[in-house]
């Protein structure tokens, strides 16, 4: 065989093989918890029985923590729900996110967005390694109780691409009391009806790959047993397969096909999460036991590759009685989806930092590659090496409004993550030259020069890194696009001066 021949073949080997690896799945966890946490906070008790995390001083080995979950969804109910907590809701951080985000970060988890429509809140956290692989983030919300005025039932979602896969997170809380099944089927509706996202294929929610419903769905059991009757049928295990078939989620699901029909679930194994009283696991006989706290899921496993078939397996399913604050018991759900994991998208590549100079204008360098199309509020941000959220940014610059000498004084500032920030804007950059240059590369890339203010607040001797957001704006649709590597935040030394950073 000639030497042409053979590299004409290895060529082709070369080619059959990235579209194999293109288009291979690999198995990812998905961890999901539901609790009405009856507006009380979380100051006295752990998470880690909730989050299914060891208890502390446990030693844990490298196998298992590479079994970790990938994805956490932490949806809670009848979160501050009382209006003065609302209005202490939007100066900070709710204390249910920063317990777990604390607790998470040690497991090295990254908070990647948060959503809360009144009492009903939804966090998101995923694993750092898969951070950069983040595409077109989107919340959305839909507000039912009270004709939809006040936002006391709804429902709350975060959706988001990773290894070319959409995935949606949608918690909610409907219609209470045993005799209100017409309106939970109306919230359900609405919920559907007023649910929609701007990312191309995934407008809905059922358009995703993979879709988690969960919350305090409050459905009742059928009959018209009294409470005490019910707690006495739940405490004998005979009847348990009985109680579930009278279940009114079971029942519009299963049955009539009225809600939920596209959904599946693994009936509860547990006893049933509502009514207790507080303090207790005893049932309080003003309400008759039932599952309201539910988790659901379904699957399109022919939205990608033919031949390739996503596909999702329920782990576990089950309710956490050790927790006694509230009326409700949280439920949590274990899932394994395939993704893609070789699947990527056209982003940024930061050149190489090493030094940030405090008190000096920096100049930031990095490469478009082709088919990476800006947004319109595209930003980079300055964040801590370790950072525990997106919202942590220490600074950030915005990329189009730099490119005009006097956008510095903007009072728009970024919030895909909807968390007041508080940011040096970049008032002593030079008024006369522009902020950001660009070059048109051969190779159709574009390479980009974007200068920081040199009244950027950082840490001497602390480290940090870069990360750039395509965004569309407020409410918007954000995308990571590329992250730097780590440099050192050093305090200037002698005369004012702008420094940049070149390719290697």
């Amino acid at each position: 065989m000639s030497q042409t021949t053979e590299a004409a073949k290895t060529e082709v080997d070369e080619a059959k093989a990235a579209l194999s690896a293109k288009q291979q799945l690999e198995t990812y966890r998905v961890y999901v918890v539901t609790w009405n946490v009856g507006s009380r906070f979380p100051d006295n008790i752990s998470l880690r029985q909730l989050l299914g995390l060891h208890d502390v001083g446990a030693e844990e080995s490298e196998e298992e923590k590479a079994h970790l979950p990938d994805i956490y969804a932490l949806g809670l109910q009848e979160v501050n729900a009382q209006p003065q907590q609302q209005v202490l809701g939007l100066f900070k951080e709710d204390p249910w996110t920063h317990k777990a985000k604390e607790l998470l970060r040690n497991y090295d988890y990254v908070a990647i967005k948060t959503e809360q429509m009144q009492g009903l809140l939804l966090s998101m956290f995923v694993r750092r390694k898969h951070v950069e692989h983040l595409h077109d983030i989107e919340a959305e919300f839909t507000r039912t109780g009270f004709g939809g005025i006040w936002g006391n039932k709804g429902a709350v979602s975060i959706r988001f691409t990773l290894y070319g896969c959409g995935l949606a997170f949608v918690v909610a809380h409907l219609a209470a009391h045993d005799h209100q099944l017409d309106e939970r089927i109306e919230d359900y509706r609405q919920i559907l009806e007023n649910h929609h996202y701007h990312v191309k294929r995934y407008r809905e929610i059922y358009d995703h790959d993979y879709v988690f419903w969960f919350g305090d769905l409050n459905f009742r059991l059928e009959g018209s047993d009294s409470a005490s009757e019910v707690r006495q049928l739940v405490s004998d295990e005979a009847q348990h397969e009985a109680l579930m078939k009278r279940d009114q989620l079971y029942h519009v699901r299963e049955q009539t096909q009225q809600a939920f029909q596209v959904l599946q679930e693994r009936l509860p194994a547990f006893p049933p999460t509502f009514k207790f009283r507080e303090g207790s696991s005893e049932y309080d006989l003003k309400r008759r036991p039932a599952w309201t706290d539910r988790i659901m899921y379904a699957v399109q496993p022919l939205n990608r590759q033919p031949g390739m078939q996503l596909s999702i397996e329920q782990s576990s399913y089950k309710s956490h009685p050790v927790y006694t604050i509230s009326d409700h018991k949280p439920v949590t759900s274990d899932f394994k989806v395939k993704l893609y994991p070789s699947v990527r998208v056209p982003g940024v590549v930061f050149s190489s930092i090493t030094v940030w100079k405090i008190g000096d204008e920096n100049t930031v360098e990095y490469k478009k590659q082709a088919e990476f199309e800006e947004g319109p509020n595209d930003w980079i941000g300055i964040y801590p090496l370790e950072y525990a959220s997106l919202a942590d940014y220490a600074a950030y610059e915005y990329v189009n409004q730099a490119e005009s000498p006097t956008s510095s004084d903007s009072n728009h500032e970024p919030d895909p993550f909807d968390t007041p920030a508080t940011h040096r804007r970049g008032r002593h950059h030079h008024r006369n030259r522009q902020r950001l240059r660009r070059h048109q590369e051969a190779n159709s890339q574009e390479q980009v020069r974007l200068d920081f203010a040199d009244d950027v607040e950082l840490r001497h001797g602390e480290q940090y890194l870069l990360i750039y957001f395509r965004s569309t704006g407020i409410r918007g649709v954000t995308s990571l696009a590329g992250i730097s590597n780590a440099f050192v935040a050093e305090k200037r030394r002698g005369s004012p001066h702008r420094t940049e950073y070149h390719v290697d």
